[in-house]
This record gives structure tokens, C-alpha cells and sequence, in this order.
């Protein structure tokens, strides 16, 4: 049995693509440009900040302007943290079946905890999560596996016994080499890198349903009485 499931933030608990795109066309309109619609910057959310300003404005980290244009994002975005961004349907069953069984849920992300936790309290999920860890948290985020050890640690869980669920690359290679167990959001963000096929996860599930259907089936959890 599971003593504990992790999950990323963007992409794969929340979605948060809609504040994020806001963000970077309230960018855009600052310089006179048109928006960029949703679908165009929807695969990059789960990298933030990088990935937003450079799909939004075809440019690399190493432009003279990125880093300044990062900090603009970012104080943008904390602003309007939470206008349209909300739990993935379904969501909601998975996160109460797991509080129904005792087993902890937490959040292990990226995005620095300063921007993490307001968005967890507007949603009023930050009470009921057992574990919220930043990408500034630990010296070092995901792949490295720090963050997610971090919250095992934190929590006095066993990685082995525990689940990761994020949508990115990374979020796999962080959890096998924390020793957990990983699957796929394939309802999240995804990229534009390698298909989640090749990323070596326990799973690809297409909705937070079928991770809950997945956990059954895996005798991870117990089923509804």
C-alpha cells in the first residue's frame, strides 16, 4: 500500500496554463504585440517562466533581455496568481479518496514557493496538503531527486511506498532516482522533448480518474467501500 503521492504543480494537479498565458500577453501587450493564443504556449507551462518567455517570444535564456523579461513574468504572474486556474477535473475525487485512506498527498514543484503556496491557499488546498516543497526549497529541484527525498523525509514515509505524478520528463527521472514509484499526467502539459512513452515511467494516464483507477488496480490503495 501506498504511504504517500506526490505531485507537480503545474500541468498536473492545477492546471495553470490560462494565468500563465495571461502573463506573457500582458507581456506582449506592454510591447505593442499581439497574444499568442493559448494552444501555442500551453506545452511549455511546466517550465515556468523559461518556457512561457521563450515560446512566446522566440527567444533563448541566453538573450541580453531574458533574464530581465523573467523578472517581469514573474512579478506579473505573482500578481494574478489565480484568476482561471484550477484543479484538473477529477482531481478533486482522487485527492479526497486519498485523505478518506490516510494516505499523506503533498506537492513537490518547480516553481519557487513564494508563487507554489499562494496558489495552493486560493485554491484552499494548501490545509490539506501534507508536504508543499519549492524548486528553491532544496539547493538542487527536479530531476535531481532532492526535492522529492526532501518530502519523504519530511513526512516519514518510505520512497518505495510512495507515488510521484507529474507531467515532464524530469518529474520521471527524479522519482527513479528517489527510488519511487512514477506515472505520467498524460492529460498535463507534456513539452515538446521526447513522447512520454519514452520517459520510463510505471504509467501514462490520461486523467487524474484514471491515476485513481491505476492506484486501485495496482492494489496501491484500497478500494471504496
Amino acid at each position: 500500500m501506498l504511504e504517500a503521492v506526490l505531485f507537480d504543480l503545474d500541468g498536473t494537479l492545477i492546471d495553470t496554463a490560462p494565468d500563465m498565458a495571461r502573463t506573457v500577453n500582458e507581456m506582449r501587450r506592454r510591447r505593442g504585440l499581439e497574444a499568442v493564443p493559448l494552444e501555442q504556449v500551453r506545452p511549455f507551462v511546466s517550465h515556468g517562466a523559461r518556457g512561457m518567455i521563450t515560446s512566446a517570444f522566440r527567444i533563448t535564456t541566453a538573450d541580453p533581455q531574458f533574464q530581465a523579461m523573467r523578472e517581469e513574468f514573474l512579478q506579473i504572474y505573482a500578481d494574478n496568481i489565480c484568476v482561471d486556474s484550477q484543479l484538473f477535473p477529477g482531481m478533486e475525487t482522487l485527492l479526497r479518496h486519498l485523505e478518506e485512506r490516510d494516505v499523506a498527498w503533498g506537492v513537490v514543484t518547480n516553481k519557487f514557493e513564494r508563487l507554489a503556496r499562494p496558489l495552493l491557499d486560493a485554491l484552499q488546498l494548501s490545509d490539506r496538503a501534507s508536504i508543499i516543497v519549492g524548486g528553491d526549497t532544496c539547493p538542487r529541484p527536479k530531476p535531481y531527486p532532492d526535492p522529492l527525498l526532501h518530502a519523504a523525509a519530511e513526512l516519514s514515509v518510505v520512497p518505495a511506498r510512495t507515488l510521484y505524478v507529474g507531467d515532464d520528463k524530469r518529474d520521471v527521472d527524479a522519482a527513479r532516482a528517489a527510488g519511487m514509484r512514477v506515472v505520467v499526467a498524460g492529460y498535463g502539459y507534456l513539452g515538446d522533448g521526447d513522447p512520454p512513452v519514452l520517459w520510463g515511467a510505471d504509467a501514462i494516464l490520461d486523467s487524474p480518474g484514471a491515476v485513481l483507477e491505476w492506484m486501485v488496480d495496482q492494489g496501491l490503495t484500497q478500494q471504496a467501500a
